[in-house]
């Protein structure tokens, strides 16, 4: 088995998961956002049903994030060797979770449900960052290499 080729496809499907798994819980929170905004029993239920999701989409975002990083990793070290495209992948690794952690931190996670319609657009924000980066990430990766 070429392992090159082993590598690459846990890079490409891991980075596909983490992408995956964004896109899924922005269509959940655009569905649950009219029983989030609106009356108390439906915001609870919602967001003890989005507490859950977010419980799980968490476990298969750290394992896509941790595939694509070890892969990399691995793929720089054997493959590509150790240059300044390298390090600017890592690097915007790096940036896009400290700055999705770092919202998620701020403006997230003190929200508490039902919520006004102004305050869930955070989540909105959130996506903003996330797709953004990932596509300088590819635009790095693919375009500008």
């Amino acid at each position: 088995m070429d392992f090159h080729a082993l590598l690459r496809v846990i890079h490409i499907t891991g980075f596909a998961a983490w992408f995956g798994t964004i896109f899924a819980t922005l269509f959940l929170l655009k569905t649950l956002e009219p029983g989030l905004t609106g009356d108390k029993q439906q915001a609870n239920d919602h967001s003890l049903l989005l507490r859950r999701f977010i419980k799980l989409e968490t476990k298969m975002a750290d394992v896509a994030v941790i595939s694509v990083i070890l892969s990399g990793l691995l793929l720089a070290h054997f493959y590509e060797g150790w240059t300044p495209w390298v390090f600017a992948k890592i690097g915007l690794m790096l940036l896009q979770i400290a700055l999705t952690m770092g919202f998620i931190v701020k403006a997230i996670q003190p929200i508490t449900y039902p919520c006004d319609t102004a305050q869930y657009t955070a989540w909105y924000r959130l996506f903003t960052i996330s797709f953004s980066m990932f596509a300088v990430v590819l635009l790095v990766t693919f375009f500008l290499r």
